[in-house]
This record gives C-alpha cells, sequence and structure tokens, in this order.
C-alpha cells in the first residue's frame, strides 16, 4: 500500500538527543518506505544560518539524504528555522516547497503548511512574522557574525516563553476564520498544518461543503507522525528509546 509521511515540530537541538535518536530511528526504518516525506517547519528548535556547519547539523542533513535517496524529501519552512536556505536543503536531499503549497494527495487537493500565519491572534508574532520574512531582515541577520547570531536567538527563545506564558490558549491556536478563508483562497477540502501541538483531525465546513483540517503534534515527549494513504489518515506516535 502506497502513503506518504507528515512530520513538524521536532525542534531539535543537540541538547534533546532523546528527539534526535527517535528522528533517526524513523528516518532509518520507516521514511524509506514511503512515497514521500514532507516535513513543514521547526525540524530545528532554532536555525541561525547555513553557514553555522555543526557535528550535529551535518549529522541530520546526512540522515535526511540518506532517505532522500528512496523517497522524496519536501520542506516547508517554520517559524523556527525560515533561515534555512538551499545551502543545507540540498545537504540534507530536500527540496523547499513555498510556505503555503497545494499538493495531489491521492486524488484529494491538499493544501500544506507550516501553520503559524494561521494564528491571527497573536498579534505580536504576526508583526514579528511579516518583518521576519520580508527581504530585508533576513539578509541583515545572515550577514551579522554567527557569535552575534546566536545571541540574538537565545535571547528571542527566552522571550518567546515568557510571553507564550501570558497568552490564552485561543491566541495560540489557529483562527477558525483564517483557516475557512486559506482553504477557500486555495480551493481546498483538507489542509495539513502544524506550530500549534495539537495533534488532531478536525472536520469544518468550506464554502458550506464538508472539509479536514489535519494539526501535526510535536516531538517533545514522543515522536509524532501523519501517515495518509488513498484508504486512511492516521496520526502515529513513536515512543521515545527508555533511558538506562
Amino acid at each position: 500500500m502506497s502513503f506518504t509521511y507528515f512530520i513538524a515540530d521536532l525542534h531539535l537541538s543537540d541538547d534533546r538527543p532523546d528527539i534526535t535518536a527517535c528522528l533517526l530511528t524513523f528516518l532509518q526504518r520507516d521514511a524509506p518506505q514511503a512515497e514521500a516525506l514532507y516535513v513543514l517547519g521547526d525540524l530545528f528548535e532554532v536555525w541561525i544560518g547555513d553557514d553555522n556547519v555543526t557535528p550535529f547539523n551535518e549529522q541530520i542533513a546526512a540522515a535526511f539524504k540518506q532517505v532522500s535517496l528512496h523517497t522524496p524529501v519536501y520542506f516547508i519552512h517554520g517559524n523556527r528555522d525560515f533561515a534555512i536556505r538551499k545551502g543545507w536543503a540540498t545537504k540534507a536531499g530536500m527540496t523547499l516547497l513555498n510556505e503555503q503549497e497545494v499538493i495531489s494527495l491521492y486524488g484529494t487537493p491538499t493544501l500544506i503548511t507550516h501553520g503559524d500565519e494561521l494564528c491571527t491572534k497573536d498579534v505580536a508574532y504576526q508583526k514579528f512574522r511579516k518583518k521576519s520574512r520580508g527581504w530585508w531582515w533576513p539578509r541583515l541577520m545572515l550577514a551579522l557574525p554567527l557569535w552575534y547570531r546566536r545571541r540574538v536567538a537565545e535571547n528571542g527563545r527566552k522571550k518567546s516563553k515568557l510571553n507564550q506564558q501570558g497568552l490564552r490558549p485561543d491566541i495560540m491556536d489557529v483562527t477558525p476564520e483564517e483557516v475557512e478563508r486559506v482553504m477557500a483562497k486555495y480551493q481546498v477540502k483538507q489542509l495539513i498544518h502544524g506550530h500549534t501541538h495539537r495533534p488532531n483531525i478536525h472536520t469544518l465546513n468550506v464554502n458550506g461543503e464538508p472539509a479536514t483540517r489535519i494539526v501535526l503534534g510535536d516531538w517533545y515527549d514522543q515522536g509524532s507522525i501523519l501517515k495518509v494513504s488513498a484508504q486512511s489518515i492516521t496520526l502515529e506516535r513513536r515512543d521515545f528509546a527508555k533511558r538506562n
């Protein structure tokens, strides 16, 4: 049976070897069996530039590259790794996609995206998102020394955690009206996204017709994988290896 995998929100970092181990097992054992693998953003906890070459980043690239020899791998930027460019993606055997992309998923036109642009109630974040996805801000940041970018990234992570503590849950979730608007814009009845860390399969109406919104889970406590075939849609989990 043919099937496709989707993952997002792994937030990889070298201080979370449990997440890395779970991913590597998935890439070695499961991913090569799929027709395609889509990574919908926030693969890394933070990405400060393709020139930040580390053993950890190279290990992850090599693992995805191996998968790409058998299975096409596609990547959509998230809010943590929007600075990934073609250099690292090529190392990883990944094809970079637009932030919003429509694919034919076993005959069903499906919109795929990271999903942060759908959380329109978080006004402060949307302002930052608009700036960070513009033409001048990324160029400016990537022109700065690596040590300075590391400091900026670390301060940004701390600030983000503090801001999230004061936000209501509905602000950090997608805005239903925006979901319907975007799905109507692309004329699709199926949407797959991550970002909110609330894995689920939702039913809704778009222009008076039934539609489906599938949310990918994060990898903080277990691996979270979406498996789609012509016959089924399944949210799966992969348990982390037990520590000795």
